[in-house]
């Protein structure tokens, strides 16, 4: 099939461009053009790809990817936190009003492609006391987050395109090769439950979704299963154990205690059609501890400037010291 990708050399984007190809399907890539990408796409030369480099704010971009048929459209272009946090109103532009533009301009073709469009768990909102979650749930419409916000709008405009659509929400998304400690790792209250998907299981859901014809007019869960469950707690406490600096290096106080979205996904509908299942959870710890065998040992002789300089990046760790200091 004839498959047009968005946003393929993000994360997920790759694990999905390597498992079409692997499947034999012909995909022209829509990404934006930046020397990163451009590198990337250099491994792509014999491979059955076309790339169009474009902005999903500019309508003519768009138009470019289309001069000839596409079948399907896999939608995951998206500005995600903590760019979305820090940029709203980029967020906004690029996910709400591209994926707008993407869907007009599929309306005008001859023969409209169907469009797969990849939102988040966190339209949800916080979970925390009930944490498992069904795709029938309720979602968030008063959520103040701005990425949720930008999620369901565009939830929105796919359901009512009146062209053939599947709307998959994705769980908490790991990879080997993107392991970042960003500030937004501290906005998760420790007794979260969480349910990760490796980059590659999602990357075969979506390729399995192009040929499956039960999934169109429906919203589906895409997260790991059982075995990939744990709470936020122990995720971070074995990775930072993983990294070398102990189970204990970061205190409770350096976590948010309020509101976050994340939980456990009923995913009985799209493991049943999808068959994508198959890296557990302790298969990503694995894959992480052969990732920094080279230099674990090293962060140990640093524990405690590493320590330092990841409680700065706290905001909450930063308002309880403050407040201790006046007591």
């Amino acid at each position: 099939m004839h498959v047009l990708l968005t946003g393929a050399f993000g994360n997920v984007g790759k694990s999905t461009l390597d498992a079409l190809l692997a499947r034999g399907h012909s995909v022209r890539i829509f990404d934006i053009d930046s020397p990163q990408n451009r590198k990337y796409a250099q491994t792509l030369k014999s491979t059955s790809t076309e790339i169009i480099w474009g902005d999903l704010r500019n309508k003519a971009d768009i138009e470019k990817a289309f001069h000839d048929d596409i079948d399907v459209v896999i939608h995951i272009a998206a500005i995600i936190p903590p760019l979305a946090d820090k940029n709203p109103r980029l967020a906004e532009a690029v996910n709400v009003g591209g994926t707008k533009n993407l869907l007009d301009v599929m309306k005008t073709q001859k023969d409209p492609p169907s469009i797969i469009y990849t939102s988040s768990i966190a339209v949800y909102g916080d979970r925390v006391k009930t944490p498992y979650i069904r795709s029938t749930d309720p979602v968030d419409i008063h959520s103040e987050d701005i990425y949720t916000q930008t999620k369901l709008k565009a939830e929105a405009l796919v359901r009512d395109a009146q062209i053939p659509w599947a709307i998959f929400r994705l769980t908490y998304i790991v990879s080997p090769d993107k392991i970042q400690m960003d500030p937004l790792m501290f906005h998760m209250p420790l007794k979260t439950s969480i349910e990760i998907c490796h980059t590659k299981d999602v990357g075969v859901a979506l390729a399995n979704a192009v040929t499956c014809e039960k999934i169109w007019g429906d919203i589906f869960h895409i997260a790991g299963g059982e075995k990939c469950r744990t709470t936020y707690e122990e995720y971070i406490g074995t990775m930072m154990e993983i990294f070398g600096l102990g189970s204990d290096l970061l205190p409770p106080e350096a976590f948010s205690t309020g509101k976050f979205h994340c939980g456990y996904m009923d995913t009985t509908r799209s493991q049943a059609l999808l068959q994508y299942q198959s890296i557990t959870l302790e298969d990503y710890y694995q894959e992480v501890r052969k990732k920094v065998s080279t230099w674990s040992w090293i962060t140990r002789f640093f524990k405690w400037v590493i320590r330092e300089y990841l409680l700065s990046k706290s905001e909450f760790y930063e308002r309880s010291y403050k407040i201790s200091l006046t007591h």
